[in-house]
């Protein structure tokens, strides 16, 4: 019914730039928040950024002042940029939806299959 298709990941040196895209589709009419989450290897799963309806971000204390979330709402999609990636970066990156509305007044929350971003030289 309502899901999400990541894309963006992949290989870059420490200092590089990636923008990851989580788009969702499906019967939806609307999405509270939507946001970045990111599991490395050994750790637990930790919240990088989400962002609201209404534009109100929250960013991870590792992240901030090197990644921007921003949002579409026409599209339902997310946006990652992140810039200045280290090493400690390297993690798999989980797109979420929560407090999802569809349009049979349903509401869900949904999680993406996950994007694997490297940060090495």
């Amino acid at each position: 019914q309502v899901q999400l298709v990541e894309s963006g990941g992949g290989l870059v040196q420490p200092g590089g730039s990636l923008r990851l895209s989580c788009a969702a589709s499906g019967s939806i009419f609307s999405i509270y928040a939507m946001g970045w989450y990111r599991q490395a290897p050994g750790k637990q799963r930790e919240l990088v950024a989400v962002i609201t309806s209404d534009g109100t971000t929250n960013y991870a204390e590792p992240v901030k002042g090197r990644f921007t979330i921003s949002r579409d709402n026409a599209k339902n999609t997310v946006y990652l940029q992140m810039n200045s990636l280290k090493s400690d970066d390297t993690a798999v990156y989980s797109c979420n939806a929560d407090r999802v509305l569809t349009i049979s007044r349903v509401w869900v929350n949904v999680w993406g299959q996950g994007t694997r971003v490297t940060v090495a030289s």
